[in-house]
């Protein structure tokens, strides 16, 4: 087993569905006490979706509803506006 190379782990983006490696997307996450936030370390609690670390894939997303079937539950749009707004956040 000498030289054997780690494999980098993939997820697909809910907005755009691209395939991508874990490290370039942003996890999106559906916590126990059913609140929606950013997770940039990817450990938080709860049930999890990824999208591009871009406004445009998370309006995607919105518009086909894949965060509902991505959590099995409907997203409300107050999670939205503050999802828009951790993701501005996240690229200053």
């Amino acid at each position: 087993m000498a030289n054997a190379v780690k494999k980098v782990p993939e997820r697909t983006c809910v907005g755009c569905g691209q395939k991508k490696e874990k490290r370039d997307l942003i996890r999106i996450v559906h916590e126990p006490d059913g609140t929606f936030s950013v997770d940039p370390t990817g450990r938080k609690n709860g049930r999890g979706a990824y999208i591009c670390k871009n406004l445009e894939c998370l309006e995607k997303a919105q518009k086909k509803k894949a965060f509902d079937r991505a959590f099995k539950e409907a997203v409300p749009e107050e999670a939205f506006e503050k999802l828009k707004e951790e993701l501005g956040n996240l690229d200053r």
